[in-house]
């Protein structure tokens, strides 16, 4: 059994949350297992201080409902844990608190071993990945394209980074980059993923370039994207990349909201005009209940003089930027070129201070 600290870790350690003693011995047993030491909390009080920077929560289902009343803040790698085969609560209140997975004991533990392996000092990553989210207010308000010049931008930053086409209605996160003829798997190949996805092996087979890699549809029939698969990819991109970008549908499924709640922000892009300020406020009233931060960026032009910090008033969000227009974009999708490639113009900015912002790594043109 690993030792529980008493004094604060010189590296956040796995939190374990819970005062049901015999779940307590499993996981304890199970860490022991993934060879880490954790630390223990019987309630919510205990566990404020250490809640964010652990890098991976085990919330027992005896303190769902009691985290959940003292308003804790959603947090990536959390895991809703129970006994036997019903978990009260269960999905519902997982929901509400954030949880990205809920698993009953005995049949994850092998699942969960891997989870505290994967928090061992030893190189593996520890919650040092940042997730962005982004999604248009309207249809055509140009989401893919900040999501593809995020991407882009981190990459020339030097940071390993993933794009994430999650919207099957879209035209495809490929052909925003100019990669639709490169090789390599898309959605379809991935969508019996589920469990753990050996982060090395997905980025080999993912079409890339340098450090940028993309998951994208092909070109086949619609179909649902299973959440499982969906899990499965943000958890192997937390240990395999210092950057992830997830494109976002409009209309949320269960894929969507995951994604929504690992993302560290989501960005809601709207065009400077009334109606589409009304439309999104529509996608703002879906998203923000699994948001643990949300923004809006203002694209121009405004035909109606529509200021931008009108537009971010009417919908309650903080106002992340604002986009003027250029026109060069839309020509250079044409001839294949990747948003903000360049590293100039408003876009490129944008994403610049963005990157900079989320990493806290200077970058040229960011300020």
């Amino acid at each position: 059994m690993p030792p529980l600290t008493s004094v604060p870790p010189s590296r956040p350690l796995p939190l374990i949350v819970t005062s049901d003693g015999d779940l307590l011995d499993d996981l304890l047993r199970l860490a022991a297992a993934g060879g880490v030491e954790v630390e223990v909390a019987v309630d919510p009080a205990a566990a404020r201080t250490r809640w964010l920077p652990a890098p991976l929560v085990l919330l027992g289902g005896d303190q769902a409902e009691p985290c959940l009343r003292a308003r804790l803040p959603q947090r990536a790698r959390l895991v809703l844990v129970g006994r036997g085969r019903g978990l009260d609560p269960g999905w519902q209140v997982a929901e509400l608190i954030g949880a990205e997975h809920v698993v009953t004991l005995p049949a994850a533990e092998p699942w969960l071993v891997d989870r505290f392996t994967d928090c061992r000092g030893d190189g593996t990553p520890t919650g040092t990945t940042r997730v962005v989210a982004v999604l248009g207010g309207r249809g055509g308000a140009g989401a893919s394209i900040l999501a593809g010049g995020l991407a882009v931008t981190a990459a020339r930053a030097r940071l390993r980074t993933l794009l994430v086409d999650a919207d099957p209605l879209g035209g495809g996160a490929d052909l925003v980059l100019g990669w639709e003829q490169l090789e390599g798997l898309r959605w379809p190949a991935l969508t019996d993923a589920n469990g753990r996805v050996d982060a090395p092996a997905l980025v080999r087979a993912l079409p890339s370039r340098g450090d940028l890699v993309v998951l994208s549809w092909d070109r086949g029939d619609l179909f649902a994207l299973p959440v499982e698969a969906m899990a499965a990819t943000l958890d192997a991109a937390r240990r395999g990349r210092d950057f992830v970008v997830v494109d976002l549908p409009r209309q949320f499924d269960d894929s969507a909201v995951t994604a929504l709640q690992a993302a560290d922000r989501t960005f809601v892009v709207v065009p400077a005009e009334l109606r589409a300020t009304a439309a999104a406020a529509r996608v703002v009233a879906a998203a923000g209940p699994h948001c643990r931060d949300l923004a809006v960026v203002v694209r121009g032009p405004s035909p109606g003089r529509l200021r931008a910090a009108e537009v971010a008033r009417a919908l309650g969000l903080p106002l992340a930027g604002t986009l003027r227009p250029e026109p060069g974009i839309c020509r250079g999708l044409e001839r294949g070129e990747a948003p903000a490639a360049d590293g100039k113009g408003p876009l490129a900015a944008l994403c610049q201070r963005i990157v900079a912002e989320l990493t806290g790594q200077p970058l040229a043109g960011a300020a």
